[in-house]
């Protein structure tokens, strides 16, 4: 045990030098900072502050101490000759970048390869991109490095077995530390930064300062331009009505642009993590304007984001006061018996609860169920599962179990730790070493208008999903009086999963199809959790996959049978839900009815709160 350790050691332990080195850099990076920030004198507003700081160094080597405690408890399950393996590789590895580095080269053929070999470790990484890390120095020779330490990190995690408990914290917290240390992420190694300061003559810097100034008043680093965007005026744009409210949601219908709608309504449950308007961005990639330019009469539940006044909300109560009383509320207006409904994410995990509910209490209202990447299945959780352990739950519950928030930006915090290249350290070398402004993008507008999570609710989700699974368990807990039953789910169900979804595996959102009474069709769309559900008809990109017939019993089967479409899933499900329409009628001219009259204009008050 000890001699294993001790190799282990020896290979891990070549990032402490460079912890060490990164956290001087810091430190005199952080002198120079203070001295240009002394220059600007007093600025008003930023007393108490707390600056902005990704990545505390300071930290980074008790960090990968306690990472190594965590292998040392893991280190017997790991095969002596394995690890000798990853040491004897490394070495031959190191030997070569060195040689190739430091070593004299006389002939034009071995300077190629030296060349090479360096390169070797920068291709396919976009933070290495640019030809300024290409200098045949000190540049390109620290970004090798790193890779090269990198790459090993992660072939030694690889070697705890798969059935550990620990293994996917042990792949999270390395993760966070190798991104962190990319050279690319501090200006003293970073020449694309630096090329810049003396192109702009010092203005980059200047406009840096100014970023951070900006993100320390926010409290969060900028993603996006978020002056370029305001809810209600170039996002949330599609006309409605809010038709109903009451403390847990509004109800938008929104206007019909058909002379003819179909006779059955929808409804969309989204998620209550962050806003509806991910479904209703702009007229070009909106979900809501693509269903009811379709001939749909449109309901749509906009949560309201919820304050220390709404610290109690339970999950029965997002069933009850939420999903169901819009599923009333649409019934009534639409004068439908029926109606078809959508879930998208947890909205879907909802969604699904109470349609469970109502099928227990004899309520016979749903004619068609959609799921977008949904989780109802929890056995596996994908990257979100690096956050729930008993321990966790538990600290949860006794925190904020009986009333209390979950904070928006602490669960947009976690959700971009889960890719802390793209959502994190991209931002940093943009936003503070190159100066550069935030893109304009809508969707990333969206992602930072995060929203609460009452404690309660939030609790009841993570130890009834993602920790017990009890939701594929018939009968094994209750929902609103009412146990919980998903194979009492007897309608039409399209279920759309996406193929790169680090959020909702696809091969776990694809157990949905099964989980239900009613005849599926299961679809696989490309891209991510996001991205591969806003994919517009109208851009018709990207490509998804289906399977005709009877639905194989495991995702690896339907895969293999399955054909690849090019173009958005929107067509196939817009195909899909034509016959379910129940028929055409003429258009309502007006919104609501004399119970549930308009109360104000699409897209309503309560999506406009932020945190």
């Amino acid at each position: 045990m000890n001699n294993q350790f001790k190799g282990f050691e020896e290979v891990f332990g070549q990032l402490l030098p460079v912890a060490e080195q990164m956290q001087q850099l810091q430190q005199h990076m952080q002198t120079q900072m203070q001295q240009v920030m002394g220059a600007f004198g007093s600025l008003p507003g930023l007393q108490g502050v707390a600056p902005i700081n990704p990545v505390t160094m300071g930290a980074i080597a008790p960090f990968m101490s306690s990472v190594m405690g965590a292998f040392q408890q893991t280190l017997s399950q790991i095969p002596v000759h394995s690890l000798g393996q990853i040491q004897t590789e490394y070495t031959a590895e190191l030997s070569s970048l060195l040689a190739s580095a430091f070593s004299n080269i006389p002939t034009a053929e071995q300077q190629q390869a030296a060349t090479h070999c360096l390169a070797q470790y920068l291709e396919g990484d976009k933070r290495f991109a640019s030809p300024d890390w290409r200098d045949h120095g000190v540049y390109e020779f620290t970004a090798a490095l790193y890779s090269l330490n990198a790459k090993f990190t992660r072939k030694i995690v690889d070697l705890v077995p798969d059935n550990s408990p620990e293994k996917r914290r042990m792949e999270y917290a390395v993760e966070q530390l190798v991104d962190a240390l990319s050279p690319s992420n501090f200006f003293v190694t970073n020449p694309e930064a630096q090329k810049k300061l003396l192109e702009t003559k010092g203005e980059s810097l200047t406009q840096a300062i100014q970023n951070l100034l900006a993100d320390m008043q926010k409290g969060r680093i900028s993603q996006t331009d978020e002056s370029a965007f305001e809810v209600g005026v170039n996002v949330a744009t599609t006309p409605g009505q809010v038709v109903f409210e009451n403390e847990y949601f509004q109800l938008l219908q929104y206007t019909p642009s058909t002379p003819k709608v179909g006779k059955v309504p929808m409804l969309f449950v989204p998620p209550c993590i962050n806003k509806y308007y991910i479904l209703d961005l702009q007229p070009a990639n909106s979900l809501v304007k693509f269903v009811v330019d379709q001939g749909h009469t449109l309901f749509l539940v906009s949560w309201k984001n919820p304050t220390e006044a709404e610290a109690h909300f339970c999950w029965n109560g997002y069933v009850e006061d939420g999903v169901i009383q819009a599923i009333s509320v649409a019934k009534a207006i639409a004068k439908q018996p029926k109606i078809n409904v959508l879930g998208f994410c947890v909205g879907g995990t909802l969604l699904a609860t109470a349609l469970s509910t109502l099928a227990n209490r004899g309520e016979d209202c749903i004619n068609s169920v959609t799921f977008l990447t949904t989780l109802l299945d929890f056995t596996d959780t994908g990257a979100l599962g690096v956050f729930v352990s008993e321990e966790q739950v538990r600290a949860r519950e006794e925190s904020i179990g009986q009333g209390g928030l979950m904070p928006g930006k602490d669960l947009s915090s976690a959700f971009s730790s889960l890719r802390p290249n793209d959502l994190v350290w991209n931002y940093v070398v943009s936003n503070y070493l190159k100066g550069e402004k935030p893109p304009v993008f809508d969707l990333l507008y969206w992602n930072s208008d995060s929203t609460n999570l009452a404690g309660p609710m939030f609790a009841w989700y993570l130890r009834n999903t993602y920790l017990e699974n009890n939701l594929v368990k018939p009968g094994h807990v209750e929902v609103c009086g009412e146990p919980v039953d998903l194979g009492l789910i007897d309608a039409p169900v399209y279920v759309l999963a996406t193929r790169e979804d680090h959020i909702v595996p696809w091969t776990s959102a694809f157990q949905t199809s099964h989980l239900v009474s009613g005849e599926a069709r299961f679809v696989l769309g490309a891209s991510g959790h996001i991205a591969g559900v806003i994919n517009p008809a109208s851009k018709n990109k990207r490509n998804y996959w289906v399977c005709e017939g009877d639905l194989p019993a495991t995702p690896e089967a339907w895969l293999k049978k399955a054909k690849e479409v090019p173009g958005s899933w929107w067509n196939d499900w817009a195909a899909w839900l034509e016959p379910l329409k129940g028929g055409e009628v003429k258009a309502p001219a007006k919104p609501g009815n004399t119970k549930f009259k308009p109360l104000e204009p699409a897209p309503g008050r309560y999506v406009k709160q932020r945190v």
